[in-house]
C-alpha cells in the first residue's frame, strides 16, 4: 500500500477543512461519514463508499490512478472526500516560532524598517524579559543585532527608538490557506484556490 497519498477533505459546503492519508481516507469512507467526489468530463460525481469500489473496477487501469491493492481487488485511493455532516471550517492556530515571527514582521527590522536575510535578524523582547515580560506574539518583534544591541535590556522609549507596528498576533487562518506553496494534487485545484 502506497500509504504517500494524500486526499483532500471538504466539509458540506465544499470548503477545503483537511487533508489525511490513505487509511483515514477509507475510514471516513468505510464508516459513511464522507463520499467521494470525482471529476469527470468537467463535472462531479459523487459516491458513497460502495458505489466507489464498484466504480474503482473502471479506472483501476487508468495510468494516472492512484492504485492501492487489496485482498481482493484494486482500489483507487479517492483524490477528495466530501464529509457528509461537518459544515464548519478548521481553523488552524499559527504557532509562536521564529520562522512564523518572521513572516509576520516581513523580514523587516521593527525599529529601523530593514529588511535583512533571517541569520542577521533575531527577536526582541519589547518588554525586556527580566522586567516582566513575555515570550508572545504581542511582545516579540523582528529586530537586527544593530537595534537589539542599542535597545539592549531598555523599553523602546527608554532607547529612544521606536516600533514600526504595535506587535499583534496573527489571525487564525483557514486550513487552506496552509496549502499555499505546498504541492497539491492537481485534482485540488478546484476546490483550493492559489493565493
Amino acid at each position: 500500500m502506497d500509504t504517500n497519498y494524500q486526499t483532500l477533505v471538504l466539509n458540506r459546503l465544499w470548503q477545503a477543512v483537511n487533508v489525511v492519508g490513505v487509511e483515514r481516507a477509507f475510514s471516513l469512507l468505510s464508516l459513511d461519514h464522507a463520499q467521494v467526489i470525482y471529476a469527470e468530463d468537467g463535472s462531479f460525481r459523487v459516491f458513497n463508499g460502495p458505489s466507489w469500489f464498484v466504480h474503482c473496477k473502471e479506472l483501476e487501469n487508468i495510468p494516472t490512478a492512484r492504485v492501492i491493492h487489496t485482498v481482493n481487488q484494486k482500489v483507487v485511493v479517492p483524490s477528495v472526500l466530501l464529509l457528509r455532516s461537518y459544515d464548519r471550517m478548521l481553523m488552524q492556530e499559527i504557532k509562536f516560532n521564529r520562522q512564523n515571527l518572521l513572516e509576520r514582521d516581513d523580514y523587516k527590522c521593527q525599529y529601523c524598517g530593514k529588511i535583512l536575510p533571517p541569520k542577521e535578524l533575531n527577536m526582541d523582547h519589547v518588554i525586556p524579559r527580566d522586567r516582566g515580560g513575555v515570550t508572545s506574539w504581542e511582545n516579540v518583534v523582528i529586530s537586527c543585532i544593530r537595534c537589539n544591541s542599542k535597545k539592549s535590556n531598555r523599553l523602546p522609549i527608554e532607547a529612544g527608538m521606536r516600533l514600526l507596528k504595535e506587535p499583534r498576533r496573527p489571525p487564525r487562518r483557514p486550513f487552506v490557506t496552509s496549502l499555499y506553496g505546498k504541492p497539491m494534487e492537481d485534482t485540488w485545484s478546484h476546490f483550493v484556490q492559489s493565493k
